[in-house]
């Protein structure tokens, strides 16, 4: 199988190249075509909005919907939204109003479904919406907990998972149908916490989805009436606790690879509360995602076998304290993976088969990238010493930054960069949208 075929979308999306947070099940982050940045100037538009921007996912030629929240942790209750955006200005087209999200603080999704709808999933609420960003359809998940994602299986039916830290207790899948959001059959707990987003991809075995939980990565084959759990597929990612727990996976040339660490003091700080992220005392310092690690040990990147189960790992950045609030990207045609440390800094390229450092740079980013694979491109954020966030483009081969552009930004969060039309690139995160062009 290529990596073309690796990266398509199945049906259960509109056919479109970014319908989902990372441009499919398998979390790769490829996008179509190049940037060629090197050569190019770059133009910004920037949008200080005061939301919580979580993700822009596209549907038909020229429809760009974004999805976030509020970052309400105090005072006024949250509440998820959804807007069609002109792309150009960044304006809002059309807007569903607050949608209720059971008063947690945390980062949703959006996707474009095959049936012409966008689902939203935002805290214990998952809505359906039009176009037109009317509300079609509303569900409070069974599970009152924030939920950190949704994905379309390849019969349509929606899967989404509640978000918990090492002592919350196990967190559960609910998989629900398009049309009316209605169980297809009970919500599915699994044996551990698992803090991370599902990936999920279909092989000449059936459709499987994988979610690290806090010391083991799980497969669950998605059947007609349920999700399996594999137990002969229960690979231990984390035996020490001076490492931390794993967030979401990237599916990619026969392995998931994974990032440890990431349950950072902020993310301990929301998950602390009930609802989530809603503060009972003045403490929004230790939301930072810059206050040092809760862990003594390095930043890992962790190679899981899809088949032997069998796991690898590296931390060539070799810093005590590392941590992060994002996943790992690979690049198959370069034989390369991508990790990085956002507490510490610096972001590192390793042989994909030795886990051998192959090129550093010195940049501290947090975000989902995406990755133009044609043109051996990375873009990324880089938070950078007086405080403001930069978009970097990165040439894969080298780790050389090829182009930098201040978008405006003095936060950063680990939310989604996605490609936009005409070689551009929407940049989302608190407070702050962006669309950076290259021309």
């Amino acid at each position: 199988m290529t990596a073309t075929d690796l990266r398509t979308s199945h049906s259960g999306y509109w056919p479109s190249p970014w319908p989902v947070e990372c441009g499919g099940n398998r979390r790769q982050k490829h996008a179509a075509g190049r940037l060629d940045a090197a050569t190019s100037t770059a133009e910004v538009t920037s949008s200080s909005n005061g939301r919580w921007n979580v993700m822009v996912v596209r549907r038909d030629a020229n429809e760009w919907f974004a999805a976030g929240t509020m970052a309400a942790f105090e005072g006024d209750r949250p509440f998820g939204w959804v807007q069609r955006i002109d792309p150009n200005t960044l304006e809002a087209i059309a807007d569903t109003g607050p949608l209720p999200c059971g008063d947690h603080v945390w980062c949703g999704a959006v996707a474009a479904h095959a049936n012409g709808s966008l689902y939203n999933v935002n805290g214990s609420f998952l809505h359906r919406v039009s176009t037109d960003c009317e509300v079609t359809a509303e569900r409070e998940l069974p599970v009152d907990q924030a939920h950190n994602g949704l994905l379309v299986m390849s019969d349509g039916s929606i899967v989404t998972k509640d978000l918990r830290l090492e002592n919350g207790g196990p967190s559960t899948l609910t998989r629900l149908d398009p049309e009316r959001l209605e169980l297809v059959h009970d919500p599915v707990q699994l044996p551990e916490p698992s803090m991370g987003r599902i990936a999920s991809d279909v092989t000449h075995q059936g459709e499987a989805i994988y979610i690290p939980g806090t010391t083991r990565v799980f497969r669950l084959w998605v059947e007609a009436d349920g999700l399996r759990l594999d137990h002969d597929w229960q690979p231990v990612y984390r035996t020490d606790p001076s490492q931390g727990l794993a967030w979401d996976s990237c599916l990619s040339g026969g392995s998931a690879w994974i990032m440890d660490n990431g349950d950072i003091e902020g993310v301990r700080t929301i998950f602390d509360h009930h609802p989530n992220g809603r503060l009972t005392e003045p403490n929004r310092g230790r939301l930072s995602w810059q206050n040092p690690a809760p862990w003594p040990g390095p930043q890992r990147l962790l190679k899981v076998d899809l088949e032997s189960g069998q796991v690898g790992e590296a931390a060539p950045l070799d810093t005590p304290g590392g941590g992060i609030i994002a996943p790992p990207v690979h690049v198959p045609s370069l034989n390369t993976v991508v990790y990085w440390d956002s507490i510490n800094g610096g972001i590192a390229g390793l042989d994909d088969a030795t886990l051998e450092l192959k090129w550093s740079a010195g940049i501290r980013p947090t975000m989902q990238p995406v990755v133009y694979e044609e043109s051996g491109e990375l873009v990324i954020n880089d938070f950078t010493a007086d405080r403001h966030d930069d978009v970097v483009v990165l040439d894969l081969a080298s780790g050389y930054v090829v182009s930098r552009v201040d978008v405006g930004s003095p936060l950063a969060n680990g939310m989604f960069l996605s490609p936009g039309p005409d070689r551009s690139v929407f940049y989302c995160s608190t407070l702050t949208m962006a669309k950076i062009s290259w021309h």
